[in-house]
């Protein structure tokens, strides 16, 4: 299944109207300009993403990355991701976020819309012992939004995508080898200053999985509901060799 985004310029907002942040609380724009004009480093998306976070976690201090400026696809690099939070679960896993679908950053054009950004961030979940044995998720990630960003096309909830038939840890013998999109079991949607915003959860699937799914696209609900058996939080073991199809 593929979605060409279409975006769509609104018109200038009437200085009477109100958005919800992301702490539930209203905001007028007359206040979203005068916070821009009195802090210049305000980042009133990335705020409301924290809070879904910090809520889920209890104010954890996850490990965060942040990708180099001049990297930055805004100042001519190819990353379209400002950075990445890993956080610690206590049932065991490593809890990846990502930041730069979603409008972070003030934006009084994107203030009060439907969607902020793409309407969404990544997350996955891997079983893994540190934080550094994450950074090639982050990479595979980072993948994935140059691609969405380049080709114009978003990801939805139980869409798959393939790879060329190896690991998706490059260098790593794994049959997990694709990936498929869900929504995040735990991190839920927020309304944010400029739109709604969503946690797309990728999970990592074998080849046997993924060519069941491309020949009857229907299985999916059911491949998700079977692997949440066994594996509630949909955590990605790359040394799982069972089926679920």
């Amino acid at each position: 299944m593929q979605t060409i985004l279409i975006s769509l310029m609104g018109e200038e907002l009437p200085e009477d109207i109100k958005v919800v942040k992301g702490d539930g609380q209203q905001m007028e724009i007359t206040e979203y300009k005068s916070r821009a004009e009195q802090q210049e480093d305000w980042a009133p998306g990335w705020e409301a993403i924290d809070v879904v976070f910090d809520q889920l976690y209890d104010n954890q201090k996850p490990a965060h990355y942040g990708t180099e400026l001049h990297k930055r696809a805004m100042l001519g690099g190819d990353q379209y991701l400002d950075g990445f939070s890993i956080y610690e679960s206590c049932n065991g896993y490593k809890h990846i976020l990502t930041y730069g679908m979603s409008e972070l950053y003030v934006n009084e054009e994107a203030f009060g819309g439907e969607w902020s950004g793409w309407g969404y961030e990544m997350t996955f979940k891997l079983q893994a012992e540190s934080a550094e044995e994450c950074l090639w998720a982050c990479d595979m990630l980072a993948n994935l939004a140059r691609y969405t960003y380049t080709q114009q096309r978003f990801f939805e909830p139980l869409q798959f995508v393939a790879g060329n038939g190896t690991s998706i840890h490059y260098g790593v013998e794994s049959d997990i080898t694709a990936l498929l999109v869900v929504n995040d079991t735990e991190a839920k949607g927020i309304d944010s200053v400029h739109g709604r915003v969503e946690f797309l959860q990728v999970v990592g699937i074998t080849e046997r999985e993924l060519e069941l799914l491309k020949e009857d696209f229907t299985l999916a609900e059911k491949f998700v509901e079977e692997m949440k058996k066994d594996n509630p939080y949909l955590v990605t073991d790359m040394g799982r060799k069972k089926s679920y199809l």
